[in-house]
């Protein structure tokens, strides 16, 4: 055993490395060239398409759930520990700078998100229930044709396994860690009452978790964004100092610190995007199976809807993350992951934050099981048709209690690995299928 975790984490640190990452960030430039910065000049336009989109985009339009639904869906499954646990591990490992690299990786990243949401409406299909079916691994095969089909197998069988990992055994492993901490419930107890909640959204399937995704996600974003702005409000005196370490040390190394071991600017480049990159899941292929689900005739507008979940990601809820763990000082203690986010909230909403915390954190988790569920059983309707549903969908309630109740370590690596696996197949249709997305972007702008 300690033979294969060597060699796994050896593997992770290979697809995790400076290769994947430029690899990340050069097609998200590319693509945020070849739309001419659309997704950054079109913000507002795509808050208004996503308002409009509570019920759909069309009289006509053809799909599952309503767009909001859509983008509420995507959401669920990345609004989830990289908000919380992720940013403090950011800022832990590269210091204050990282939270700048996250920034940019947003920014290319709404490009990517909006790419592939396009394409995955383009590219979507019904099978025979009349579902509407998407994402990286149909418009892999019918947009770039038969040949090219064996790639959309190996991301749908990367994205299947891994959702075990990061989206389901991790997250319940989370949850179960944070309330045992802050109420002391065991962790077979929160395992047993996730197994019976997932379970009761996952009957209804795609609509159900849509309707749910969209009533807790923004309830739950609300509420940790209105605590992280009061505490934000308290440190209002250190915001300007924090906002100076963030720009100076995206571009310049920072010394030792307290508990804080020093970072160069290459660490905080390379943690600034990779957690940017864990948080808003921009490449890795994974929201465009919920888009493909929207009630719209239109691609673009999808894709537009679609961007906003990286900017609401990572702009909004990470940064107040960030914020608070920086004006709190908390950062140099050498405390990481939600620990560290637990303190910052802490030290200034005394006896409440590491509640608001925890809270936030179980929630987050729960909903990102909801997501990962229906982008696993998607990729195993693709791998083996709609007979394959149920028994994934089973097992993926089953594992739940077992990953709240093990040590996930190993598991964790797996994931983490297939992830970056996951992204290689899509990454590399994005890029042959960008004359597409640009082609549709130019005609829908024109007609308008």
């Amino acid at each position: 055993m300690p033979a294969i975790e060597a060699f796994m984490s050896q593997l992770n640190n290979l697809v995790w490395g400076p290769p994947m990452l430029i690899m990340i960030l050069g097609v998200g430039l590319f693509l945020s060239l070849g739309l001419k910065l659309m997704p950054i000049f079109k913000l507002g336009a795509g808050f208004r398409l996503m308002w409009q989109g509570r019920k759909s985009i069309g009289d006509d339009a053809e799909g599952d759930i309503p767009p909001f639904q859509a983008l509420m869906t995507a959401l669920s499954a990345t609004v989830g520990t990289g908000n919380i646990a992720g940013v403090a591990t950011a800022v832990f490992l590269g210091g204050p700078g990282a939270l700048f690299w996250m920034w940019l990786t947003a920014l290319v990243g709404m490009a990517t998100k909006y790419s592939e949401a396009v394409l995955a409406v383009r590219f979507r299909e019904t099978d025979g229930r009349g579902v509407y079916m998407g994402g990286p691994m149909y418009y892999i095969r019918n947009g770039l044709g038969k040949n090219w089909a064996w790639l959309g197998v190996l991301f749908a069988i990367f994205a299947a396994i891994a959702g075990f990992g990061i989206g389901n055994t991790v997250q319940a492993n989370s949850v179960a860690d944070v309330i045992e901490a802050s109420f002391g419930v065991p962790h077979w107890v929160t395992g047993l009452v996730l197994m019976v909640l997932v379970g009761m959204v996952l009957i209804g399937g795609i609509k159900r978790i849509g309707q749910v995704a969209s009533a807790l996600v923004p309830l739950m974003a609300i509420f940790y964004l209105m605590a992280g702005l009061t505490v934000l409000a308290i440190n209002a005196a250190e915001l300007p100092a924090a906002f100076a370490l963030v720009f100076k040390h995206a571009f310049s190394p920072i010394a030792a610190e307290g508990g804080f071991a020093g970072a160069a600017v290459w660490a905080a480049l390379r943690f600034g995007v990779a957690r940017g990159i864990f948080s808003n899941e921009a490449g890795l292929g994974s929201a465009p199976i919920a888009h493909a689900s929207a009630k719209t005739n239109s691609p673009v507008n999808q894709g537009m809807v679609a961007m906003l979940g990286t900017f609401i990601d990572t702009i909004i809820i990470c940064t107040i993350t960030g914020m608070v763990i920086i004006t709190s000082g908390v950062w140099t203690s050498g405390v990481s992951g939600a620990e560290l986010t637990s303190m910052a909230f802490e030290s200034a909403l005394p006896g409440v934050g590491n509640y608001v915390v925890a809270i936030a954190l179980a929630v987050f988790a729960f909903t990102t099981i909801l997501g990962w569920s229906f982008y696993g059983e998607r990729c195993m309707e693709f791998l083996f048709g709609a007979r394959a549903v149920v028994p994934y969908r089973i097992a993926w309630i089953l594992a739940l209690p077992v990953g709240a109740t093990l040590n996930l370590g190993f598991v964790w690596l797996v994931a983490d690995t297939l992830n970056a696996m996951m992204a290689l197949p899509n990454l590399i249709a994005l890029l042959l299928l960008s004359p597409v997305v640009f082609r549709l972007t130019r005609e829908h702008f024109e007609q308008r």
